[in-house]
């Protein structure tokens, strides 16, 4: 009696799956034929955002969302082909009774992938623009769902949090593509002070990479009255789309030719004198030449008697 109902139990199971079969096999192209779908409406969605937008990041991320989506919806309705319409409604009724609990489970992955929507749409930077999001400094490279990914110039890839991108301060350094360098150099209190910024500003002029125009306009001023110079500030404009290294190799080229351009002009860079004051009841200061000094001492014909 018992082997007679486990081989009827075997053959109605038998009998069922070759009825559902044809579902299934439907099932399963859906699921195929979807994720191919998928993929093609998600890469040609993002071509058509980054053609009209111009937008790397935004196409992106829009683009892996809707692939996504629609595989979602390809599971759901091949379940439902298969005849598994119960499994895809558990499965969403499963989904609904969870959200709660995975809303606190998944908090951070939640808040970071509402983030990373919101910057989508409204975000102070684009891809290869130089920022700096908390302490971290670098080229924006990608907006993925939950994190920004940053790489640094010192060759560190960092990925923020997209909750993080969104409460912390952002530096964009390249939003308009112009960044303002200044230093400070150095002349003797003798020296004319006008005639040393004119020379300063003709030598900025000189430089090729140097940006002036009426909205980013050049100019030196005198900076502080140090122990031995009178310090002067120079303030240039550079480009910053190639950040950091070409306007780092432009404020080099500024400083030398600044330098060069005040020795030309008789202008005196002296290094800072150090007052030595003694105090009590010393009477002689001891000195002691080098040690190239002494020999050239020793070397030296003794005066005849």
């Amino acid at each position: 009696m018992k082997d007679y109902s486990f081989t009827e139990s075997l053959q109605k199971f038998y009998d069922n799956l070759i009825e559902q079969l044809p579902g299934i096999v439907i099932g399963i192209l859906i699921v195929i034929f979807g994720f191919l779908m998928a993929s093609w409406i998600g890469q040609f969605t993002r071509k058509r955002i980054a053609a009209r937008t111009q937008d790397p990041l935004m196409s992106k991320f829009l683009g892996k969302a809707i692939k996504y989506i629609l595989i979602i919806i390809a599971i759901m309705i091949a379940l439902r082909a298969a005849g598994l319409g119960g499994i895809a409604t558990g499965i969403l009724t499963a989904a609904g009774a969870s959200a709660l609990v995975l809303g606190f489970a998944f908090k951070d992955i939640g808040e970071n992938f509402i983030a990373g929507i919101i910057l989508t749409f409204n975000r102070p930077f684009d891809v290869n623009d130089t920022v700096e999001i908390g302490d971290v400094f670098g080229k924006v490279k990608a907006l993925e769902f939950r994190y920004t990914k940053l790489k640094t110039f010192d060759g560190k890839d960092v990925y923020i949090p997209n909750s993080d991108v969104l409460t912390e301060p952002v530096t964009n350094f390249t939003e308009d593509g112009f960044f303002r360098w200044d230093f400070k150099v150095g002349i003797a209190f003798e020296d004319d002070i006008e005639g040393a910024k004119e020379t300063v500003l003709k030598a900025l002029r000189k430089e090729p990479n140097v940006i002036e125009d009426p909205e980013h306009q050049n100019f030196v001023i005198e900076d502080e009255l140090a122990t031995s110079t009178v310090n002067l500030k120079v303030f240039f404009w550079v480009d910053t789309k190639d950040f950091r290294r070409m306007a780092m190799i432009t404020k080099g080229n500024v400083i030398r030719n600044v330098k060069e351009a005040l020795l030309d002009a008789g202008y005196y860079m002296p290094a800072d004198i150090q007052e030595i004051k003694l105090y009590g009841a010393e009477k002689e200061f001891p000195v002691r030449l080098s040690h190239n000094q002494d020999e050239k001492e020793k070397k030296k014909p003794s005066p005849p008697k």
